[in-house]
Protein backbone atom coordinates (compact mmCIF):
# COMPACT_ATOMS: atom_id res chain seq x y z
CA UNK A 1 0.00 0.00 0.00
CA UNK A 2 1.59 2.84 -0.95
CA UNK A 3 0.87 6.10 1.66
CA UNK A 4 1.80 9.98 0.74
CA UNK A 5 2.39 12.63 3.29
CA UNK A 6 1.38 15.48 1.37
CA UNK A 7 2.13 19.28 2.30
CA UNK A 8 -0.79 21.61 1.98
CA UNK A 9 -0.20 25.34 2.37
CA UNK A 10 -3.92 26.52 0.91
CA UNK A 11 -6.14 27.85 3.49
CA UNK A 12 -7.04 27.00 6.48
CA UNK A 13 -9.04 23.58 6.71
CA UNK A 14 -12.52 23.07 7.34
CA UNK A 15 -13.50 21.41 10.58
CA UNK A 16 -13.72 17.90 10.02
CA UNK A 17 -17.49 16.92 10.83
CA UNK A 18 -16.80 14.41 13.14
CA UNK A 19 -14.00 13.73 15.90
CA UNK A 20 -10.88 12.92 13.85
CA UNK A 21 -8.93 15.98 12.74
CA UNK A 22 -5.89 16.62 11.54
CA UNK A 23 -3.59 19.83 10.32
CA UNK A 24 -3.97 21.33 7.10
CA UNK A 25 0.09 21.23 6.49
CA UNK A 26 -0.41 17.08 6.15
CA UNK A 27 -2.31 15.16 4.11
CA UNK A 28 -2.45 11.33 4.35
CA UNK A 29 -2.79 10.21 1.03
CA UNK A 30 -2.94 6.22 0.56
CA UNK A 31 -3.47 5.14 -3.30
CA UNK A 32 -6.61 3.01 -3.23
CA UNK A 33 -6.11 -0.98 -3.01
CA UNK A 34 -8.80 -2.14 -5.59
CA UNK A 35 -8.35 -5.70 -5.47
CA UNK A 36 -9.83 -8.63 -2.82
CA UNK A 37 -7.11 -9.00 -0.14
CA UNK A 38 -6.68 -12.42 1.14
CA UNK A 39 -4.87 -12.00 4.53
CA UNK A 40 -5.96 -12.93 7.99
CA UNK A 41 -7.42 -9.61 9.36
CA UNK A 42 -8.51 -8.06 5.61
CA UNK A 43 -10.59 -11.99 5.19
CA UNK A 44 -12.21 -11.74 8.82
CA UNK A 45 -13.44 -7.67 8.04
CA UNK A 46 -14.72 -9.11 4.86
CA UNK A 47 -16.63 -11.89 6.29
CA UNK A 48 -18.26 -9.71 9.27
CA UNK A 49 -19.36 -7.37 6.49
CA UNK A 50 -20.65 -9.64 4.04
CA UNK A 51 -22.21 -12.44 6.26
CA UNK A 52 -22.31 -10.71 10.16
CA UNK A 53 -23.27 -11.24 12.85
CA UNK A 54 -21.24 -14.30 12.38
CA UNK A 55 -19.27 -16.56 15.00
CA UNK A 56 -16.15 -17.79 14.58
CA UNK A 57 -16.70 -21.53 13.94
CA UNK A 58 -18.28 -19.96 10.61
CA UNK A 59 -16.14 -17.48 9.94
CA UNK A 60 -12.87 -19.98 10.27
CA UNK A 61 -15.14 -22.49 7.74
CA UNK A 62 -15.88 -19.44 5.08
CA UNK A 63 -12.34 -18.05 5.49
CA UNK A 64 -10.47 -21.41 5.60
CA UNK A 65 -8.49 -19.63 8.36
CA UNK A 66 -7.69 -22.08 11.47
CA UNK A 67 -10.35 -21.12 14.43
CA UNK A 68 -6.77 -19.50 16.23
CA UNK A 69 -6.41 -17.78 13.75
CA UNK A 70 -9.71 -16.14 13.61
CA UNK A 71 -9.56 -15.52 17.31
CA UNK A 72 -6.81 -13.71 16.87
CA UNK A 73 -8.08 -11.35 14.18
CA UNK A 74 -11.41 -10.76 15.82
CA UNK A 75 -9.39 -9.57 19.10
CA UNK A 76 -6.98 -7.23 16.97
CA UNK A 77 -10.30 -5.77 15.29
CA UNK A 78 -12.53 -5.16 18.66
CA UNK A 79 -9.08 -3.78 19.38
CA UNK A 80 -9.40 -0.91 17.25
CA UNK A 81 -12.93 -0.65 16.65
CA UNK A 82 -13.91 -2.24 13.74
CA UNK A 83 -15.89 -5.12 15.08
CA UNK A 84 -18.23 -5.72 17.74
CA UNK A 85 -19.44 -8.90 19.57
CA UNK A 86 -23.38 -9.48 19.82
CA UNK A 87 -24.02 -11.41 22.77
CA UNK A 88 -28.10 -11.08 22.88
CA UNK A 89 -27.26 -13.40 19.71
CA UNK A 90 -25.37 -16.06 21.39
CA UNK A 91 -26.73 -19.45 21.26
CA UNK A 92 -29.30 -20.84 23.86
CA UNK A 93 -26.59 -23.24 25.73
CA UNK A 94 -23.60 -22.33 24.26
CA UNK A 95 -20.78 -21.61 26.40
CA UNK A 96 -17.61 -19.67 26.12
CA UNK A 97 -16.82 -16.28 24.23
CA UNK A 98 -15.70 -18.22 20.49
CA UNK A 99 -19.46 -19.15 20.52
CA UNK A 100 -20.59 -14.90 20.90
CA UNK A 101 -20.87 -13.48 17.21
CA UNK A 102 -19.39 -10.62 16.29
CA UNK A 103 -20.02 -8.20 13.15
CA UNK A 104 -18.93 -5.11 11.50
CA UNK A 105 -19.13 -1.84 14.20
CA UNK A 106 -20.49 0.31 11.48
CA UNK A 107 -22.93 2.60 13.79
CA UNK A 108 -20.23 4.99 15.19
CA UNK A 109 -18.09 5.54 12.04
CA UNK A 110 -18.28 6.83 8.24
CA UNK A 111 -16.68 7.43 5.09
CA UNK A 112 -17.20 10.28 2.84
CA UNK A 113 -17.55 9.34 -0.94
CA UNK A 114 -16.96 11.72 -3.62
CA UNK A 115 -17.10 11.64 -7.51
CA UNK A 116 -16.38 13.99 -9.61
CA UNK A 117 -17.83 14.14 -12.56
CA UNK A 118 -18.02 16.28 -16.13
CA UNK A 119 -21.05 17.99 -15.81
CA UNK A 120 -22.35 16.89 -11.75
CA UNK A 121 -20.48 15.76 -8.67
CA UNK A 122 -21.75 13.21 -6.15
CA UNK A 123 -21.20 12.67 -2.62
CA UNK A 124 -22.30 10.35 -0.20
CA UNK A 125 -21.58 9.05 3.12
CA UNK A 126 -21.33 5.38 3.51
CA UNK A 127 -21.04 2.72 6.75
CA UNK A 128 -18.17 0.50 7.05
CA UNK A 129 -19.98 -2.25 5.32
CA UNK A 130 -20.53 -0.01 2.47
CA UNK A 131 -24.16 0.98 2.91
CA UNK A 132 -24.85 4.61 1.79
CA UNK A 133 -26.61 6.51 4.33
CA UNK A 134 -27.23 9.22 2.14
CA UNK A 135 -26.10 10.97 -0.98
CA UNK A 136 -26.44 14.61 -2.75
CA UNK A 137 -25.29 15.69 -6.30
CA UNK A 138 -23.83 19.23 -7.06
CA UNK A 139 -23.27 20.97 -10.41
CA UNK A 140 -19.07 19.99 -11.10
CA UNK A 141 -17.76 23.66 -10.46
CA UNK A 142 -16.67 25.50 -13.46
CA UNK A 143 -13.35 27.79 -12.73
CA UNK A 144 -9.93 26.78 -11.91
CA UNK A 145 -9.11 23.56 -10.41
CA UNK A 146 -7.86 24.72 -7.02
CA UNK A 147 -11.04 26.63 -6.63
CA UNK A 148 -13.84 24.34 -7.82
CA UNK A 149 -11.81 21.55 -5.88
CA UNK A 150 -12.25 24.21 -2.33
CA UNK A 151 -16.09 24.19 -3.78
CA UNK A 152 -16.23 20.56 -3.36
CA UNK A 153 -14.51 20.03 -0.32
CA UNK A 154 -16.72 22.59 1.30
CA UNK A 155 -19.91 20.89 0.41
CA UNK A 156 -18.47 17.40 1.40
CA UNK A 157 -17.48 19.14 4.68
CA UNK A 158 -21.26 20.23 4.97
CA UNK A 159 -23.19 17.60 4.11
CA UNK A 160 -21.12 14.98 5.92
CA UNK A 161 -22.17 17.12 9.37
CA UNK A 162 -25.28 15.87 9.18
CA UNK A 163 -23.89 12.49 10.44
CA UNK A 164 -22.45 14.31 13.75
CA UNK A 165 -22.90 11.30 15.66
CA UNK A 166 -20.64 9.34 13.85
CA UNK A 167 -16.54 9.32 13.14
CA UNK A 168 -15.77 9.73 9.70
CA UNK A 169 -12.21 7.68 9.02
CA UNK A 170 -11.35 8.22 5.56
CA UNK A 171 -12.42 10.74 2.19
CA UNK A 172 -12.47 8.77 -1.26
CA UNK A 173 -11.96 10.74 -4.41
CA UNK A 174 -13.38 8.78 -8.09
CA UNK A 175 -12.70 11.28 -10.94
CA UNK A 176 -12.21 10.81 -14.69
CA UNK A 177 -9.56 12.50 -16.70
CA UNK A 178 -5.79 11.06 -15.95
CA UNK A 179 -5.24 10.01 -12.43
CA UNK A 180 -1.98 10.12 -10.61
CA UNK A 181 -3.27 8.02 -6.93
CA UNK A 182 0.62 8.52 -5.76
CA UNK A 183 0.64 12.03 -5.54
CA UNK A 184 -3.26 12.71 -5.85
CA UNK A 185 -3.22 15.13 -8.95
CA UNK A 186 -5.57 14.80 -12.33
CA UNK A 187 -5.46 16.07 -15.42
CA UNK A 188 -8.84 16.33 -16.58
CA UNK A 189 -9.18 18.04 -20.60
CA UNK A 190 -12.97 18.03 -19.71
CA UNK A 191 -12.72 20.18 -16.85
CA UNK A 192 -9.83 22.15 -18.02
CA UNK A 193 -7.74 20.78 -15.33
CA UNK A 194 -3.93 20.29 -14.75
CA UNK A 195 -1.98 18.76 -12.25
CA UNK A 196 -5.29 19.37 -10.48
CA UNK A 197 -4.11 18.98 -6.37
CA UNK A 198 -7.66 16.74 -5.35
CA UNK A 199 -5.91 15.46 -2.07
CA UNK A 200 -3.95 18.48 -0.92
CA UNK A 201 -7.24 20.33 -1.24
CA UNK A 202 -10.30 18.10 -0.27
CA UNK A 203 -7.99 15.49 1.79
CA UNK A 204 -6.25 18.81 3.62
CA UNK A 205 -9.93 20.62 3.49
CA UNK A 206 -11.50 17.57 5.37
CA UNK A 207 -8.64 17.43 7.76
CA UNK A 208 -8.87 13.13 6.68
CA UNK A 209 -6.71 10.27 5.27
CA UNK A 210 -7.61 10.61 1.39
CA UNK A 211 -7.68 8.02 -1.40
CA UNK A 212 -7.55 9.27 -5.38
CA UNK A 213 -8.88 7.02 -7.82
CA UNK A 214 -10.00 6.58 -11.89
CA UNK A 215 -13.87 6.58 -11.55
CA UNK A 216 -14.17 3.62 -14.08
CA UNK A 217 -11.64 1.48 -12.17
CA UNK A 218 -13.27 2.66 -8.82
CA UNK A 219 -16.65 1.30 -10.44
CA UNK A 220 -15.37 -2.24 -11.38
CA UNK A 221 -13.80 -2.04 -7.50
CA UNK A 222 -17.16 -1.62 -7.04
CA UNK A 223 -18.69 -5.20 -8.29
CA UNK A 224 -16.13 -6.63 -7.01
CA UNK A 225 -16.41 -5.65 -3.31
CA UNK A 226 -19.54 -3.73 -2.86
CA UNK A 227 -21.87 -5.79 -5.12
CA UNK A 228 -25.12 -6.74 -3.75
CA UNK A 229 -24.72 -9.79 -1.52
CA UNK A 230 -24.14 -12.87 -3.53
CA UNK A 231 -24.00 -16.75 -3.12
CA UNK A 232 -21.07 -18.62 -2.38
CA UNK A 233 -20.93 -19.90 -5.52
CA UNK A 234 -21.61 -16.30 -7.68
CA UNK A 235 -18.72 -14.52 -5.27
CA UNK A 236 -16.25 -16.68 -6.33
CA UNK A 237 -16.74 -16.57 -10.00
CA UNK A 238 -17.20 -12.85 -9.19
CA UNK A 239 -13.66 -12.60 -7.77
CA UNK A 240 -11.97 -15.16 -10.04
CA UNK A 241 -10.88 -15.14 -13.64
CA UNK A 242 -11.22 -11.51 -15.68
CA UNK A 243 -13.97 -9.25 -15.83
CA UNK A 244 -14.29 -6.50 -18.56
CA UNK A 245 -16.47 -3.45 -16.76
CA UNK A 246 -17.17 -0.74 -19.49
CA UNK A 247 -18.79 2.41 -18.60
CA UNK A 248 -21.09 4.85 -20.68
CA UNK A 249 -22.52 8.24 -19.89
CA UNK A 250 -21.21 11.86 -20.12
CA UNK A 251 -17.58 9.94 -20.70
CA UNK A 252 -16.70 6.23 -21.64
CA UNK A 253 -14.56 4.13 -20.22
CA UNK A 254 -13.29 0.45 -19.14
CA UNK A 255 -11.91 -0.91 -16.64
CA UNK A 256 -9.91 -5.09 -16.52
CA UNK A 257 -10.27 -7.19 -13.07
CA UNK A 258 -7.91 -10.14 -12.99
CA UNK A 259 -7.88 -12.57 -10.50
CA UNK A 260 -9.39 -10.08 -7.89
CA UNK A 261 -7.66 -7.20 -8.60
CA UNK A 262 -8.45 -4.41 -10.73
CA UNK A 263 -5.73 -3.45 -13.38
CA UNK A 264 -4.74 -0.34 -13.15
CA UNK A 265 -1.94 1.03 -15.43
CA UNK A 266 0.93 2.46 -13.48
CA UNK A 267 0.96 5.39 -15.51
CA UNK A 268 -2.74 5.86 -15.18
CA UNK A 269 -5.65 4.73 -16.94
CA UNK A 270 -6.31 4.23 -20.62
CA UNK A 271 -8.38 6.04 -23.01
CA UNK A 272 -11.66 4.81 -25.09
CA UNK A 273 -13.21 7.92 -25.70
CA UNK A 274 -11.75 8.06 -29.44
CA UNK A 275 -12.54 4.43 -30.60
CA UNK A 276 -14.01 4.85 -33.87
CA UNK A 277 -17.73 3.79 -34.50
CA UNK A 278 -18.50 4.91 -38.03
CA UNK A 279 -21.25 7.27 -37.02
CA UNK A 280 -21.17 10.83 -38.62
CA UNK A 281 -20.35 12.91 -35.13
CA UNK A 282 -17.86 15.46 -35.16
CA UNK A 283 -15.31 15.36 -32.62
CA UNK A 284 -13.51 18.25 -30.53
CA UNK A 285 -10.22 16.22 -31.82
CA UNK A 286 -11.22 17.03 -35.60
CA UNK A 287 -12.11 13.51 -36.63
CA UNK A 288 -15.94 11.72 -36.83
CA UNK A 289 -17.09 9.34 -35.19
CA UNK A 290 -15.32 9.17 -32.05
CA UNK A 291 -16.90 6.83 -29.12
CA UNK A 292 -17.62 9.74 -26.92
CA UNK A 293 -18.67 11.61 -29.69
CA UNK A 294 -20.99 9.74 -30.46
CA UNK A 295 -22.75 8.56 -27.25
CA UNK A 296 -21.76 11.02 -24.64
CA UNK A 297 -25.32 12.32 -23.15
CA UNK A 298 -24.16 16.22 -24.66
CA UNK A 299 -23.92 14.29 -28.14
CA UNK A 300 -27.54 12.62 -28.00
CA UNK A 301 -28.60 16.18 -26.45
CA UNK A 302 -27.28 17.70 -29.08
CA UNK A 303 -28.45 15.56 -31.54
CA UNK A 304 -31.98 15.60 -30.64
CA UNK A 305 -31.49 19.36 -30.78
CA UNK A 306 -30.60 19.17 -34.43
CA UNK A 307 -33.47 16.70 -35.53
CA UNK A 308 -35.67 18.95 -33.41
CA UNK A 309 -36.88 16.28 -31.23
CA UNK A 310 -36.41 18.66 -28.32
CA UNK A 311 -36.02 22.54 -28.44
CA UNK A 312 -32.97 24.31 -27.93
CA UNK A 313 -33.83 25.91 -24.74
CA UNK A 314 -35.65 24.22 -21.84
CA UNK A 315 -39.52 24.57 -21.73
CA UNK A 316 -40.46 27.38 -19.07
CA UNK A 317 -37.08 29.37 -19.94
CA UNK A 318 -37.77 33.14 -20.09
CA UNK A 319 -36.38 35.11 -22.93
CA UNK A 320 -34.04 37.36 -20.41
CA UNK A 321 -30.68 38.55 -19.78
CA UNK A 322 -30.22 35.49 -17.21
CA UNK A 323 -28.67 32.17 -18.76
CA UNK A 324 -31.22 29.42 -19.78
CA UNK A 325 -31.37 26.40 -19.07
CA UNK A 326 -30.15 24.25 -21.20
CA UNK A 327 -32.02 20.93 -22.69
CA UNK A 328 -31.36 17.92 -21.03
CA UNK A 329 -30.61 14.06 -22.05
CA UNK A 330 -33.38 13.30 -19.10
CA UNK A 331 -35.73 15.16 -22.07
CA UNK A 332 -34.93 13.20 -24.60
CA UNK A 333 -36.03 9.67 -22.08
CA UNK A 334 -39.32 11.53 -21.97
CA UNK A 335 -39.74 12.25 -25.48
CA UNK A 336 -38.85 8.57 -26.78
CA UNK A 337 -41.17 7.48 -23.51
CA UNK A 338 -43.59 8.97 -24.95
CA UNK A 339 -43.89 8.29 -27.92
CA UNK A 340 -41.29 10.00 -30.50
CA UNK A 341 -40.35 7.69 -32.51
CA UNK A 342 -37.12 10.16 -33.35
CA UNK A 343 -36.29 10.14 -30.10
CA UNK A 344 -36.27 6.32 -30.13
CA UNK A 345 -34.32 5.41 -33.23
CA UNK A 346 -31.79 8.56 -32.17
CA UNK A 347 -32.05 5.96 -28.47
CA UNK A 348 -31.07 3.28 -30.21
CA UNK A 349 -29.04 4.19 -32.42
CA UNK A 350 -26.32 4.97 -29.79
CA UNK A 351 -27.31 1.75 -28.27
CA UNK A 352 -26.65 0.14 -31.35
CA UNK A 353 -22.97 1.31 -31.58
CA UNK A 354 -22.26 0.64 -27.67
CA UNK A 355 -23.00 -2.68 -28.55
CA UNK A 356 -20.62 -3.20 -31.22
CA UNK A 357 -18.15 -1.25 -29.30
CA UNK A 358 -18.48 -3.75 -26.53
CA UNK A 359 -18.29 -6.61 -28.67
CA UNK A 360 -14.91 -5.17 -30.17
CA UNK A 361 -13.43 -4.52 -26.82
CA UNK A 362 -14.83 -8.30 -25.72
CA UNK A 363 -13.14 -10.26 -28.55
CA UNK A 364 -10.28 -7.89 -28.29
CA UNK A 365 -9.20 -9.02 -24.62
CA UNK A 366 -12.20 -12.19 -24.58
CA UNK A 367 -12.37 -12.07 -20.41
CA UNK A 368 -14.68 -14.32 -18.55
CA UNK A 369 -17.65 -11.85 -17.80
CA UNK A 370 -18.45 -8.18 -19.19
CA UNK A 371 -20.09 -5.52 -16.80
CA UNK A 372 -22.16 -2.47 -18.40
CA UNK A 373 -22.63 0.45 -16.21
CA UNK A 374 -23.64 4.02 -16.79
CA UNK A 375 -26.66 5.58 -17.18
CA UNK A 376 -26.33 5.51 -21.00
CA UNK A 377 -27.37 1.82 -19.72
CA UNK A 378 -29.40 1.88 -17.09
CA UNK A 379 -31.39 5.15 -18.01
CA UNK A 380 -32.99 4.04 -20.71
CA UNK A 381 -33.99 0.12 -20.27
CA UNK A 382 -35.93 -0.01 -23.22
CA UNK A 383 -32.05 0.24 -25.46
CA UNK A 384 -30.50 -2.78 -23.55
CA UNK A 385 -31.95 -4.98 -25.64
CA UNK A 386 -30.52 -3.43 -28.56
CA UNK A 387 -27.44 -3.36 -27.34
CA UNK A 388 -27.95 -7.23 -26.74
CA UNK A 389 -28.44 -7.36 -30.63
CA UNK A 390 -25.57 -5.26 -31.43
CA UNK A 391 -23.41 -7.07 -29.30
CA UNK A 392 -24.21 -10.34 -30.57
CA UNK A 393 -23.82 -9.80 -34.12
CA UNK A 394 -20.22 -8.05 -33.95
CA UNK A 395 -18.85 -10.02 -31.25
CA UNK A 396 -16.65 -13.16 -32.94
CA UNK A 397 -16.74 -15.17 -29.71
CA UNK A 398 -18.90 -17.86 -28.17
CA UNK A 399 -21.15 -15.41 -25.45
CA UNK A 400 -20.97 -15.48 -22.43
CA UNK A 401 -21.43 -13.81 -18.84
CA UNK A 402 -22.65 -10.13 -20.04
CA UNK A 403 -25.01 -8.15 -17.68
CA UNK A 404 -25.81 -4.72 -17.07
CA UNK A 405 -24.67 -3.87 -13.38
CA UNK A 406 -26.87 -4.21 -10.44
CA UNK A 407 -26.18 -0.99 -9.05
CA UNK A 408 -28.18 0.88 -11.46
CA UNK A 409 -28.40 4.78 -11.67
CA UNK A 410 -25.94 4.76 -8.69
CA UNK A 411 -22.75 3.53 -10.08
CA UNK A 412 -21.04 6.91 -9.27
CA UNK A 413 -22.29 6.95 -5.83
CA UNK A 414 -20.72 3.09 -5.24
CA UNK A 415 -17.51 4.15 -7.02
CA UNK A 416 -16.67 6.60 -4.55
CA UNK A 417 -17.75 4.60 -1.62
CA UNK A 418 -15.46 1.88 -2.73
CA UNK A 419 -12.67 4.81 -2.83
CA UNK A 420 -13.55 5.61 0.77
CA UNK A 421 -13.23 1.91 1.90
CA UNK A 422 -10.64 0.40 0.12
CA UNK A 423 -7.96 1.06 2.15
CA UNK A 424 -10.19 -0.12 5.55
CA UNK A 425 -10.72 -2.93 3.66
CA UNK A 426 -7.30 -4.15 2.37
CA UNK A 427 -5.43 -3.43 5.89
CA UNK A 428 -7.85 -2.09 8.33
CA UNK A 429 -5.84 -2.27 11.77
CA UNK A 430 -2.86 0.30 9.55
CA UNK A 431 -6.17 2.45 8.26
CA UNK A 432 -7.34 3.02 11.95
CA UNK A 433 -3.83 4.29 13.24
CA UNK A 434 -3.78 6.65 10.26
CA UNK A 435 -6.90 7.77 10.55
CA UNK A 436 -6.79 8.03 14.84
CA UNK A 437 -3.41 9.82 13.85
Amino acid sequence: MSVTTLHHHARPALRSPGRITAPASRVQLVAPDLRIVDSPVASVLRVACVEGPISRDSAARTTGLSIATVNRQVSALLGVGLLRERADLTASGAIGRPRVPFEVNHEPFSTIGIHIGAVVTGITVSDLRGRILGAVEIPTPGGSSDAALASVTRSAGAFAGRWHRRTPLWVGVAIGGRVDTANGTVDHPRLGWENGRVAGIIGGGLGLPISVSGHVEAMAASELLLAPRLSDTAAAQSSSGTSLYFYARETAGMALTIDGRVHTPASGPGSIAHLPTGSSALCGCGNRGCLEASISDRAVVAAAVDRKIIASVARGATHVAAPQPRPSIAAVYQAAQGGSEAARELLVERARILGRTVALLRDMFNPDRVVLGGQAFTAYTAGIPHVGEAFTAHSTLARRDIRVTGFGDRVQEYAATVVSLSSLYSDPLASMRRAAA
